[in-house]
């Protein structure tokens, strides 16, 4: 006998069909195992796939465990938004009217929604503080560029352990084809300013091959990272929005905005996909 399970599958950071980085979702997930979740995760081959149920602490709508095909994640913000927007769907109701409180791997994360757009706020950094010159000269080595191309860098891990580099162009970032192998054991996050006069202020790419994919098509924590960073450095004003995914054919946006103490990682998150699961 198989036990049935509510699905979901949704397109997050775009409201064009197909275009965004897709989210698996399985409801009701409190008796599955660490063992097939992940067996899950690697079939579905998404970027993340999630798991929600009852929530553990006081607070919380509920809890979500995130996982690539390689393993899980403490955190992650694709996944965040997609897991609001389809607990919602399958008619829950929030203990708080303003917003969704989310349970995960580094504590709760309040979700806001509006319309087919969501906002997380941006968890604390667990590290920041500049890259080492040996860590550097591996990212150098890995990208194939030289260390002159890297006007800044940092460390922006708020869970999943990223580190980033910000490069002179967006058109450097989207040329870069990089040595995988290299990148390995890095979640590592590529940035450069985009023209003026375009939607988006600076382009993005994510890099995680030790994740069990190579790119991420578009990346909430990176962003959120990236946000609380050049926003507090005055890289970039309290508002904007990042475009990412367009070396991977997507067109992913995500919105950024300071709202006092909080910085907000928002963008689309439409349901594409819904049905049952079953999992023997």
């Amino acid at each position: 006998m198989s036990r049935q399970y509510r699905f979901h599958q949704l397109d997050v950071f775009s409201a064009e069909a197909f275009l965004g980085n897709p989210l698996a979702v399985v409801h009701d997930a409190d008796d599955l195992t660490w063992t097939q979740m992940a067996a899950f995760a690697r079939w579905t081959n998404l970027s993340e796939t999630t798991f929600l149920m009852r929530p553990g602490v006081p607070g919380a709508d509920y809890r979500v465990r995130i996982f690539t095909p390689g393993g899980e994640l403490p955190f992650a913000g694709h996944p965040t938004l997609g897991s609001a927007r389809a607990w919602l769907a399958a008619g829950n109701t929030p203990q708080n009217a303003v917003e969704v409180v989310q349970e995960c791997g580094i504590g709760l994360v309040r979700v806001q929604v509006a319309g087919d757009r969501l906002a997380f706020a941006a968890p604390p950094l667990r590290r920041s503080g500049i890259l080492d010159e040996q860590l550097l000269m591996t990212i150098v080595a890995g990208l194939k560029i030289s260390r002159s191309d890297i006007v800044m860098h940092q460390w922006v891990d708020n869970g999943p352990g990223w580190c980033a580099v910000m490069l002179r162009s967006a058109e450097q970032v989207l040329k870069l084809q990089p040595d995988m192998a290299m990148l390995r054991d890095l979640k590592l996050g590529v940035i450069g300013p985009l023209p003026a006069g375009r939607e988006a202020l600076f382009e993005v790419r994510a890099f995680v091959p030790g994740l069990g994919v190579s790119e991420d098509p578009v990346t909430g924590s990176l962003n959120a990272g990236l946000g609380v960073w050049l926003i507090r450095t005055g890289q970039a004003p309290p508002e904007f929005t990042v475009s990412q995914g367009q070396a991977l054919q997507r067109r992913g946006l995500v919105h950024i905005e300071r709202r006092g103490a909080d910085i907000w990682i928002g963008g689309d998150a439409v349901i594409r996909i819904e049905g049952a699961l079953h999992i023997p």
